[in-house]
């Protein structure tokens, strides 16, 4: 088949130890730690989750210098534990979402922050606050079977060596698997889909030529510089 402009390339994440996985969409999770949520000025406990979205070609790899984005003074870094599909499915039950899990990876939503406050204040969407170009960094993606830590493990950043974030993935407000179940009942997943499951507290601003590690106990590390 022929195809009035050549085809896009198609958008994937390293596996370790396999081939690499195509990225089909990128769900993220808003507010999805408490404290997170408290510093943000929510109350956790009123609300069910929400979601947003990143187009597949903002990820990033480790490793990467990362450009310093147009249209915004406030670039801010979240770390996140990612969920990465390897089955699909409608209205799945929680007992059965994980069993969709292809592998888990360290991600990093990074905000135009200011952008995104102003968004907020306009009722806007939030699209090109959250899923602008290079948006959606990811490290390497473990196979569940190898991550036997998926709702008890330590995640933290730091920024030039100094810790920035962290938590633990029993913080989630919505687990993993409830956060896939809930989705499934909004849009139909399908394998290559990822989750950013949401961000701990401590949220803040970088600047040209930072280096931020992700760290989620378990997983490979994801290293970026800012350009």
């Amino acid at each position: 088949m022929s195809y009035a402009i050549p085809l896009p390339a198609i958008t994937t994440v390293p596996v370790v130890g396999g081939d690499p996985f195509p990225v089909r969409r990128i769900y993220c999770v808003g507010r999805n730690y408490a404290a997170h949520a408290r510093e943000m000025g929510h109350d956790p406990n009123r609300e069910p989750p929400f979601f947003f979205m990143k187009p597949a070609d903002a990820i990033v790899p480790t490793d990467s210098a990362v450009p310093y984005p147009s249209k915004t003074n406030d670039y801010q870094h979240e770390i996140e534990l990612v969920v990465a599909l390897g089955q699909g499915g409608r209205d799945v039950p929680v007992e059965q979402a994980l069993a969709l899990v292809f592998g888990y990876a360290v991600g990093l939503d990074m905000t135009r922050r200011d952008m995104q406050a102003e968004a907020k204040k306009l009722a806007r969407p939030w699209d090109m606050s959250k899923g602008f170009d290079q948006s959606a960094p990811c490290a390497p993606l473990l196979p569940a079977a190898q991550f036997a830590d998926a709702g008890q493990a330590a995640i933290w950043l730091k920024v030039n060596g100094e810790l920035r974030q962290q938590g633990n993935l029993s913080d989630l407000i919505w687990s993993v698997a409830e956060t896939i179940s809930y989705l499934s009942g909004l849009v139909e997943l399908f394998p290559g889909d990822l989750i950013y499951t949401g961000t701990p507290d401590g949220v803040a601003a970088v600047v040209k030529g930072d280096h931020l590690q992700g760290h989620v106990d378990g997983l490979p590390d994801l290293n970026i510089t800012i350009a």
